[in-house]
């Protein structure tokens, strides 16, 4: 099928539809509501069999946080431990956390919008996050701020790189790091900066064991600090011997974890849409950590205030640590390989029952991903749970990797599809048609690249999402995919099934 291009104008024209805008408002107050309801849902299994994760006299700990209170839900045991072990250890946060208005509005008791004010609620942050590293016995020392900007890094990831122009900041209206004590005060909001970083930081302290947040969490800074993070080891994959453990754990997923509320005896259990794809780990916690973490967490006051409820619920008698399996594209076995990784119920996705007939009318469940290598061309298929409709899209993303090219230099493709237009982007620059066929379907589209359009790649990071206007319906989670050296034969597809 040929491609009917059009431009970024007119494919993102309905965003601005009063009826899609009164569907996108309506969309978000079910999906929150329909995420409050089921919060006191109790868990259906008890965590048993996983792995439990040690740390050895010879590890070197790092902690990549998202924002500051991530550290202390996710991995307040492991900093506990690895102190009272003696271990050397250190902790970097991705932003300082200076997008959070409900938390500001509930401190200062108004909004919270004027650049300068952002950022002083973002200095705030950072000393709460200084205060809270205290209670474990950490030190100034052990902490370090990059200082890019909060809600903001997965736009980075997807469109700031190389010639495109700095990202600018959605509250501090800045495109570099304002603060004075970041670890690179003004680093221009640019993903190769943010690499760059992460790849400073990997050499100096050569850690053994990495703590990063999940490509499954449904924040967008917790997903970015994952792929930067990824992007920076590949790319000292012969510097780093021996080469460290990564651990990501989760945060954000909806409905999870059960119940809310403040349970410190109860298991951390991984959620269920993926708790069979992930070989994960746990971290026993004592009674004493646990009320470590809690005394810590009452040190970042602004969230604990605004959130108590929510940031308690991670209180538990464990800490939860696993990854995605490498995915390899063989192209001597006629076998396909599981490659799951989705975001959403094993089944197929449904919206918030009520009121149905309003919700069931737009949304758009992704159900799998088929991934196969033919020629030499990368070959991706969603399924939809049902044709697009009106202010509807959904994206498939295709980003290529090599070890001796600067990662932003490589493509970086976004496929869109509209009820009824499609549209390829390199970042923010539309492309033509040339070397990708797109095959569309009620029910499934297919996107055929050539590789050479990926940059003749190693390895693709790839990802897909449907959306309704700026209001996420669903998606599934980045993964890296390795590709064969030389491309003589061609596997069968590899499955992500839901």
């Amino acid at each position: 099928m040929q491609l009917h291009m059009q431009s970024n104008g007119e494919m993102r024209r309905s965003r601005h539809h009063p009826r899609l805008w009164r569907a996108t408002l309506v969309w978000s107050a079910l999906y929150v509501a329909t995420s409050m309801a089921q919060a006191g849902t109790p868990p259906a299994t008890t965590l048993t069999n996983w792995p439990v994760l040690r740390l050895s006299p010879q590890d070197r700990i790092l902690v990549l946080a998202p924002h500051p209170d991530d550290e202390v839900i996710a991995c307040g045991g492991i900093i506990q431990t690895a102190l009272a072990q003696g271990l050397p250890i250190r902790v970097v946060f991705l932003t300082y956390g200076d997008n959070n208005e409900l938390a500001f509005m509930m401190y200062r008791k108004h909004p919270v919008l004027m650049p300068r004010a952002v950022q002083t609620m973002g200095q705030m942050r950072h000393d709460e996050a200084v205060v809270a590293a205290k209670v474990f016995g950490l030190s100034a020392d052990h902490l370090t701020f990059l200082g890019y900007p909060d809600f903001g890094t997965l736009h980075i990831w997807e469109s700031n790189w190389d010639e495109q122009p700095a990202y600018h900041g959605m509250l501090t209206r800045v495109s570099a790091v304002p603060y004075a004590n970041a670890f690179r005060p003004k680093a221009p909001y640019k993903g190769e900066e943010i690499v760059k970083d992460l790849s400073s930081i990997l050499r100096e302290f050569r850690p053994t064991k990495i703590f990063v947040s999940h490509p499954a969490d449904h924040n967008g800074d917790h997903q970015a600090l994952y792929l930067f993070t990824r992007v920076a080891l590949w790319d000292l994959e012969k510097e780093l011997r021996p080469r460290p453990e990564l651990y990501p754990y989760l945060v954000h997923f909806r409905n999870w974890p059960q119940p809310r509320g403040d349970h410190p005896t109860r298991p951390l259990e991984p959620p269920d849409e993926i708790d069979e794809q992930i070989g994960w780990n746990v971290f026993p916690l004592s009674t004493a950590q646990v009320d470590c973490n809690r005394s810590a967490l009452k040190g970042q006051s602004t969230e604990y205030n605004s959130s108590r409820k929510y940031l308690t619920t991670f209180l538990r008698a464990n800490e939860l640590f696993g990854d995605f399996p490498a995915v390899t594209l063989s192209v001597t076995t006629n076998k396909p390989a599981p490659l799951s990784g989705h975001l959403g119920p094993k089944r197929a996705v449904e919206p918030p029952k009520e009121p149905t007939d309003t919700a069931r009318a737009v949304f758009v469940g992704l159900h799998q991903r088929f991934v196969s290598l033919e020629d030499d061309d990368l070959v991706v298929s969603i399924g939809l749970s049902q044709p697009l409709g009106e202010g509807v899209e959904t994206s498939i993303y295709l980003f290529g990797y090599r070890n001796d090219r600067p990662f932003g230099e490589m493509p970086k493709l976004c496929v869109k599809f509209g009820e009824s237009s499609q549209a390829v982007f390199d970042q923010n620059r539309r492309l033509k048609r040339e070397n990708l066929e797109v095959i569309r379907r009620p029910n499934t589209i297919t996107v055929r690249v050539n590789l050479s359009a990926l940059g003749d790649p190693q390895r693709v990071l790839c990802s897909a999402r449907s959306y309704l206007g700026d209001v996420p319906m669903d998606w599934v989670s980045w993964r890296a995919l390795e590709l064969p050296h030389e491309l003589r034969c061609f596997a069968q597809p590899s499955i992500i099934f839901r």
